[in-house]
C-alpha cells in the first residue's frame, strides 16, 4: 500500500510540474500587443498535453515570428506550421496578425495550438498593400518589439535564437536543431525559391564567400527570409534594427535588416556548410472557390 501511495504522490507531483508552464505576460506598452494565451489549454475542448520540459531546460529558446493574414487557406497554413513547431523543444511562437484587432478565429487557434504562443496584431497601412511592395514589414517589426520589451528588464540575458517562420513554408525538424547553436547570425540553403530548385550561401573553409542565387546576386545578403537565424543577444544589443519601409527596394528587406546587425564575414554556415536543404518555400496554390455561393446556404456555419 505504501508503494502504491508513493507512486500516486509522484504522479501527482509530475502532473503539477507539467501544468506549471511559465509563459509570462509582460506589461505591454504597445496598444496593439495582446495578452498571451495560456499554452497547452483549449477552453473549448480537452487539455492538450505539454511536452516534457525538464530535460530541455538548458536549451536556448527559439523564438519563431510568423506574420499571417486572413485568406481561404489561413487555418490550413497555420495548422501545418503548428504541427511542426509543436515538436520542437523550447520554442515560443510569436504569431502576428495583419489586422487592426485580434480575430476570434486566430485567438481560438492559438488557444488550442498546443505550444507556447503570443498573439499580436498590427495592420499594414493601405498605401503599402500595392503589388510589388514588401509584405509583412509591420508584423515582423511588431514581433521584434515584443521580444525586446519582454527581455529588456530581465537581470541577466537569456539564451535564445530568433527565426522568421513564414506560414507558407515547410520546415524540417533538423533545421531547428541546427539554428539553436547560433552565436550571432547563422545561414543555410532554402529550397524552391528564386526561380531555382534552391538558393544557398557559398562556403569555403567554413566562411560564406558568395551566393548561389537566381536573382540579384549583387545583394549584400542574397538570402531568403527563411534562410537565417539571429541570436537573441544580437537582437537586444541592436535595439534599432528593424525592417524598413522607406528606401527599401523589393526583395531587399533581408539585406537591409542583416546589414544593421552583422557582416558577411561573420555569418555562421549551418546545414553541412550550406549543402543541405532543410526548409522549402512551398507556397499553397490559390484556392478555386468558383462554386462558392454568394450568400451562405448551408444550415450550419463551418470554419475552414
Amino acid at each position: 500500500m505504501r508503494a502504491e501511495q508513493k507512486g500516486k504522490e509522484q504522479l501527482q507531483r509530475r502532473r503539477l510540474r507539467e501544468d506549471a508552464i511559465d509563459v509570462s505576460n509582460p506589461h505591454h506598452s504597445h496598444p496593439m500587443f495582446s495578452d498571451e494565451s495560456p499554452p497547452f489549454l483549449n477552453p473549448s475542448g480537452p487539455r492538450v498535453a505539454s511536452p516534457p520540459r525538464r530535460p530541455n531546460a538548458t536549451l536556448p529558446t527559439i523564438y519563431a515570428i510568423t506574420p499571417t493574414y486572413s485568406r481561404p487557406v489561413f487555418t490550413a497554413e497555420l495548422t501545418r506550421l503548428a504541427n511542426t513547431l509543436r515538436q520542437v523543444a523550447r520554442l515560443h511562437w510569436i504569431l502576428v496578425e495583419d489586422a487592426a484587432t485580434r480575430s476570434e478565429l486566430v485567438s481560438r487557434f492559438v488557444a488550442g495550438a498546443g505550444l507556447p504562443c503570443t498573439h499580436l496584431h498590427v495592420p499594414t497601412p493601405r498605401r503599402y498593400k500595392r503589388p510589388g511592395l514588401p509584405r509583412a514589414t509591420e508584423q515582423r517589426n511588431a514581433g521584434l518589439a515584443w521580444l525586446r520589451q519582454r527581455h529588456q528588464h530581465l537581470p541577466a540575458p537569456q539564451p535564445g535564437v530568433l527565426f522568421f517562420a513564414d506560414d507558407d513554408n515547410t520546415y524540417s525538424l533538423e533545421l531547428f536543431h541546427e539554428m539553436r547553436t547560433t552565436r550571432k547570425v547563422s545561414v543555410w540553403p532554402v529550397g524552391l525559391v528564386g526561380g531555382r530548385r534552391y538558393e544557398r550561401p557559398v562556403v569555403e573553409n567554413g566562411k560564406v564567400v558568395g551566393w548561389y542565387t537566381g536573382w540579384r546576386a549583387d545583394r549584400p545578403f542574397a538570402i531568403d527570409m527563411a534562410g537565417f537565424a539571429v541570436s537573441l543577444q544580437v537582437i537586444l544589443s541592436h535595439p534599432k534594427a528593424v525592417f524598413k519601409r522607406r528606401g527599401s527596394q523589393p526583395g531587399m528587406q533581408e539585406s537591409d535588416f542583416l546589414k544593421q546587425i552583422t557582416t558577411v564575414e561573420e555569418l555562421e554556415p549551418k546545414a553541412n556548410n550550406c549543402t543541405k536543404v532543410l526548409v522549402w518555400h512551398t507556397r499553397t496554390e490559390k484556392v478555386n472557390l468558383a462554386n462558392e455561393p454568394k450568400y451562405h446556404l448551408d444550415t450550419v456555419n463551418i470554419e475552414v
